[in-house]
């Protein structure tokens, strides 16, 4: 593994570690204890919104803000994942599994 990608690893592992321990906090005083307050919706609503912010950024060719909204996006895709009791490990997995493989392949897999 290169020493970026798992410099990568390490802080999407510190990222998550982090919000798993704001989990049950105080809304008043963490943004992700506000949101897993909210419930799934609100945090599910707060991915797709970071979702089209990067691929508006990413269409208009602002790679810093897409660099940018694309962090928020993981962030809030980790608190979805704390909210539904998914470790990062488990997408990995998945990952790791489809690596090699051609995405058409991999799509025909799925449906059959």
């Amino acid at each position: 593994m290169a020493e970026d990608t798992k410099l990568s690893a390490e802080v999407l592992d510190r990222l998550y570690a982090t919000v798993l321990s704001r989990k049950g906090g105080d809304p008043e005083s963490s943004y992700t204890a506000k949101l897993f307050s909210r419930g799934t919706s609100k945090i599910a609503q707060k991915v797709g919104e970071e979702a089209v912010e990067a691929i508006l950024e990413a269409v208009q060719g602002d790679k810093a803000a897409l660099a940018s909204e694309s962090a928020d996006l993981l962030y809030h895709l980790m608190v979805l994942w704390a909210d539904a009791g998914l470790e990062p490990a488990e997408v990995w997995e998945k990952l790791a599994q489809r690596e090699g493989t051609s995405g058409i392949a991999e799509k025909k897999a799925r449906k059959a």
